[in-house]
């Protein structure tokens, strides 16, 4: 089992009821709850909002986690946009999560980069993006660690209940993916009664929507870093 556990919060605004600003509001909060709580990596993953719409929330988010690291110095959640370079680039994020069919990693970096050199309105352009990566088997989770990715993320490690058309790739290819010279998270089907299974297997944390949203996150990191 790795010494210590990562986690990463992946987000989905659309389990806080139907009004918009509701949800809104309620997310924000959810992201600064994960914040305090030490969580590694949020994942604004709100993939059906229009880019002004996600580039607005995204720049709370990142307003959110920044109080919380001036209030906490020792505190250093990282905010990454899904799938949207140019999002995080605009509003300061810390990175990119990135589909298994997504641009390369080494791409990302390379436009990050040209950004850094060339405009001004990166919060922190000296900096090297975040990259996380959604990975299937462990062969992708290998391209992911040659690409330059920073982690990877690999799932459904178990069955989820609203998708059970998709196969659940187990412990066992978990434990093989985390052999690849990247830290490998594991999702899909995650509780604290089986989270610890997949740290046990080798994953170097764990990554999740419902575990996060649906309980205390302090309580749930206290637990399985306990």
């Amino acid at each position: 089992m790795a010494e210590t556990c990562l986690f990463y919060y992946i987000t989905d605004r659309s389990a806080f009821g139907s009004n918009e600003g509701t949800r809104r509001q309620r997310l924000l909060e959810k992201i600064t709850e994960a914040a305090r709580a030490g969580v590694d990596y949020i994942q604004l993953r709100e993939k059906d909002l229009p880019t002004r719409d996600l580039e607005s929330l995204a720049r709370e988010a990142v307003d959110a986690i920044l109080r919380v690291r001036t209030d906490n110095r020792e505190l250093r959640t990282a905010l990454l946009i899904n799938s949207r370079t140019d999002v995080a680039l605009a509003v300061g994020a810390d990175g990119v999560h990135l589909r298994s069919d997504d641009v390369s990693p080494v791409d990302v970096r390379t436009a990050w980069k040209a950004c850094g050199e060339g405009a001004t309105g990166r919060k922190h352009p000296e900096r090297d993006p975040m990259i996380g990566v959604s990975c299937h088997s462990p062969e992708e989770v290998g391209q992911a660690a040659a690409d330059r990715a920073s982690f990877a993320v690999f799932a459904p490690v178990f069955e989820k209940k609203d998708a059970a058309d998709a196969p659940s790739v187990g412990l066992a290819l978990l434990h093989d993916a985390s052999r690849a010279n990247i830290p490998v998270l594991a999702l899909g089907g995650l509780t604290l009664t089986n989270a610890r299974s997949c740290l046990e297997a080798g994953a170097a944390g764990i990554a999740a929507i419902r575990l996060f949203q649906e309980n205390d996150i302090a309580a749930v990191v206290k637990h399985l870093r306990g």
